[in-house]
């Protein structure tokens, strides 16, 4: 369970860090992005939204600027993932991400996870990769009147050249000429049923997802008390984060920086007090154990935990960070 959740902050972060090398600077007067694709999302516990075009074509050339053989390798990666499914993720604008939670048994937890990506995709293409795909990897499934493209590509996934992740099947359906779905197969069918009912769900996550509309990254999720219990951490901190019952936060740049804002949401003010409490404890702590780190990912420990500020009001505990884009690349691989 531990690691299925850690697969999902990981692809989050990864987007948001790479986001924050983009040319464009972040201003209080921008338009805000459209919360149309979330609003697409099947009923989920968790809600994320990434501005993928902006990453791909913008970012990644941006951070591995001066390391040309990795770049190489991502787009190589990327161009591999086209050529198994006949999907191209460079030409989708946004990806909405929606993830339910489940706990079959004590101590378990399942994640269903369920990926929305507007833009332009080819139908004929998905055709032509089912048509070269090997015998007994490919197969169409009929549901609502749609189709599902199913692959098996029993491997592991590198993500962005980066992080690889093992997937089973992929289904891929076309919810309109726009709008694709990908994910496991019970998540693609909800995406279906969702776009067929038209009912839009999940507005309170959406409204903390969307609360920056200048962010390249936003999420909002839901916080059971069985969730926290399920993660198996120190008892004392699981004591302070059972009383969460939402989480949100955002990524987004500056000319210089990558900022970095999460807050949460307690049961009550006293709850979110000793959480700040124990936050500040363990950034202090923090501070001993930084001071030895070297080399890359001790500079950009160092500014994270310099920059740091931890603030409550009310119920509600916010965090917010920043470090300058320039020490990003080095951890990266630059």
């Amino acid at each position: 369970m531990k690691r299925k959740l850690l697969n999902l902050a990981v692809i989050v972060i990864a987007f948001g860090s790479f986001q924050s090398l983009s040319a464009q600077s972040r201003t209080r007067n921008a338009a805000p992005a459209p919360s149309g694709l979330l609003a697409s999302l099947p009923e989920s516990d968790a809600v994320v939204q990434v501005k993928l075009r902006q990453l791909l074509n913008e970012s990644l050339p941006r951070i591995f600027a001066n390391n040309p053989a990795r770049l190489s390798e991502i787009n190589t990666s990327i161009e591999t993932f086209k050529t198994r499914t006949g999907l191209d993720p460079r030409m989708f604008e946004q990806v909405a991400l929606g993830a339910r939670f489940s706990f079959p048994s004590e101590g378990v937890t399942k994640v269903q996870t369920v990926a929305l990506a507007n833009g332009a995709f080819s139908p004929a293409a998905l055709m032509a990769a089912a048509k070269v795909a090997p015998n007994g990897s490919y197969r169409e499934e009929k549901y609502q009147g749609k189709t599902i493209y199913v692959f098996k590509l029993d491997q592991y996934v590198r993500v962005l050249g980066l992080f690889d992740f093992r997937i089973d099947e992929l289904s891929v359906a076309p919810l309109d000429a726009n709008v694709l779905a990908l994910g496991d197969a019970t998540g693609v069918r909800a995406a279906i049923d969702a776009a067929r009912s038209r009912k839009r769900v999940n507005a309170d996550l959406i409204a903390l997802a969307s609360r920056d509309p200048n962010a390249v990254v936003g999420f909002g999720a839901n916080v059971t008390e069985q969730l926290i219990k399920n993660l198996d951490i120190n008892a004392p901190i699981a004591a302070d984060l059972s009383t969460l019952r939402q989480v949100y936060g955002s990524v987004g740049t500056t000319e210089t920086d990558l900022q970095l804002f999460l807050a949460a949401r307690a049961l009550n003010a006293d709850a979110a007090r000793n959480l700040g409490d124990t936050l500040e404890g363990l950034k202090q702590l923090g501070g001993l154990f930084v001071g030895r780190m070297s080399g890359a990912k001790g500079v950009l420990a160092k500014s994270a935990l310099a920059n740091m500020t931890i603030v409550t009001a009310a119920n509600e505990l916010q965090i917010r960070t920043a470090v300058p884009q320039q020490d990003i690349g080095p951890l990266m691989g630059n």
